[in-house]
């Protein structure tokens, strides 16, 4: 899986290199694009055995439809508002469309394949959970439908968007770009990396867990009360939806300290357990049983791709930076991340 990244990341990273080159040693990339299309191709490739080039379609189709969703989102909790046919429904149900009969294509394709490929992806393994969903109220191609667009989300929008603004913050702080890269350089001695390699790296670690404090991929959970409960003296009947907010918990002085609004890496030295109490307010992956499966998979994924760029350039914070982040159901750069290269 390591070397499955780094390929993707060192094909981005060598076309990054030729510009720089080209530009006279140092060149400004916009690198919020460049970061969705290296994070879609290894979840391709490692989950459904396609190249990016392959997926390109759905991956395009399912950021429309992000967009389209995020818009929605100002309606939440008018009763019924999903089913009103406006303007910005019928972009939904037109791209949800188009993106089911995409995965149905690719699904059925490796259906035919399954037989004859030795290497078994993890569509294989929806394909074949789809067979038991007779079982329950979900049809056999929802099941397919509804797990490969949450794989594609969920290890493609996040990971990226988490990555551009580790390169944000680590622009906007030379000190701790200094300190990481000191480390990338001493632990990997130019080597190839591997899993015992990136978990040698504390202070990239460090830096990435900051990253998903002050700027989680996702800005609440949800949770449904299956019982009467009162939650600071407020009564919420069996049912309703409650909405946490990551964000605020995340930047609670209660919680965090004074500082709570400073980007500082070092309040993880000691683990998470002592960066915050109670230790449960750190919650960028979720909180309970229903916390992300793919956590350390996007931590991977991420550790690579700065391991590689701290090794190869130095860079700041272009003069056109726009301090923007939106909500697109995931907190992303609203006006994406210019960055000053300067090849190392």
């Amino acid at each position: 899986m390591v070397n499955l990244m780094m390929d993707a990341a060192l094909s981005m990273l060598n076309s990054w290199e030729e510009k720089v080159e080209s530009e006279g040693g140092r060149a400004e990339i916009l690198v919020d694009e460049f970061l969705r299309n290296f994070s879609a191709d290894v979840i391709s490739r490692a989950s459904f055995g396609s190249s990016f080039v392959e997926g390109k379609e759905i991956f395009y189709k399912i950021r429309q439809l992000q967009k389209a969703m995020a818009k929605r989102s100002m309606l939440i909790g008018v009763p019924g508002s999903r089913y009103l046919p406006t303007k910005s429904n019928r972009e939904i149900w037109n791209l949800g469309s188009c993106i089911r009969s995409l995965i149905l294509n690719i699904a059925k394709k490796h259906g035919q394949d399954s037989a004859t490929t030795p290497n078994k992806f993890f569509l294989h393994s929806i394909i074949e959970g789809s067979k038991s969903a007779s079982f329950s109220s979900c049809t056999p191609e929802d099941f397919i439908v509804d797990n490969c667009k949450n794989i594609y989300f969920a290890g493609h929008e996040t990971t990226s968007s988490t990555a551009a603004w580790c390169l944000m913050l680590l622009a906007a702080h030379p000190e701790w770009q200094d300190r990481a890269r000191v480390e990338v350089l001493d632990v990997c001695h130019g080597e190839a990396l591997d899993f015992d390699k990136l978990r040698k790296l504390k202070t990239l670690t460090m830096v990435i867990q900051e990253t998903l404090r002050l700027y989680p991929p996702a800005s609440f959970v949800t949770r449904e009360a299956l019982k009467d409960l009162n939650l600071g003296g407020i009564d919420i009947p069996k049912g309703t939806n409650i909405r946490v907010s990551i964000m605020l918990a995340h930047r609670d002085p209660s919680a965090w300290g004074a500082d709570c609004d400073k980007f500082d890496p070092g309040r993880f030295a000691g683990g998470i357990a002592r960066a915050c109490k109670p230790h449960h307010m750190y919650m960028p992956f979720g909180v309970g049983p229903r916390t992300c499966a793919g956590q350390n998979l996007a931590m991977v994924e991420v550790k690579v791709v700065l391991s590689l760029l701290l090794s190869r350039f130095e860079f700041a914070l272009s003069p056109s930076y726009d301090h923007r982040p939106v909500f697109r159901l995931t907190v992303e750069p609203g006006s994406g991340v210019p960055l000053i290269l300067r090849k190392l």
